[in-house]
């Protein structure tokens, strides 16, 4: 199946541009008029992506993220990346609860969160070199009804 659009944004692993990834990758997908409630799924998921790569991926030092994103007639396909410190065990980051910052407030949800909130989600990762997620968004589309 042929995609619809293709997009790729980088950005500076700064908390700030949280707000900024989840509003451009929402955006993105108007086009194909899903459900707000998919576009705020989405937008959660993208959230906790991207504070992921601030927080773990950087450790909050500078480097960047990688947003690509392929909108098909019924999905999204959202690749994020980051190229920092990279995961050790990709399954036990992934178990709910599990964090690497006890001493913060950090719950170890954001990856069960976004399992919630989208249909695919795919963590790959090289200790050093860094960090890719590959999530999955399948939209039931509102039809548009001509009164």
């Amino acid at each position: 199946m042929d995609y619809i659009n293709k997009m790729q944004l980088t950005i500076p692993a700064l908390s700030l541009n949280e707000s900024f990834a989840r509003g451009v990758v929402g955006a993105f997908c108007v086009s194909i008029n899903p459900t707000l409630e998919q576009i705020n799924d989405l937008k959660t998921a993208v959230s906790e992506a991207v504070t992921n790569c601030v927080v773990h991926g950087y450790k909050n030092q500078q480097g960047n993220i990688t947003i690509d994103a392929t909108l098909f007639a019924d999905r999204v396909e959202i690749t994020i990346t980051d190229f920092g410190v990279g995961i050790e065990n990709v399954e036990q980051a992934m178990q709910p609860f599990f964090t690497t910052k006890p001493d913060e407030e950090r719950s170890g949800m954001g990856f069960t969160v976004m399992q919630a909130f989208m249909n695919k989600v795919v963590l790959s990762s090289q200790p050093g070199k860094g960090t890719t997620l590959k999530m999955t968004k399948f939209f039931n589309i509102k039809e548009d009804i001509d009164a």
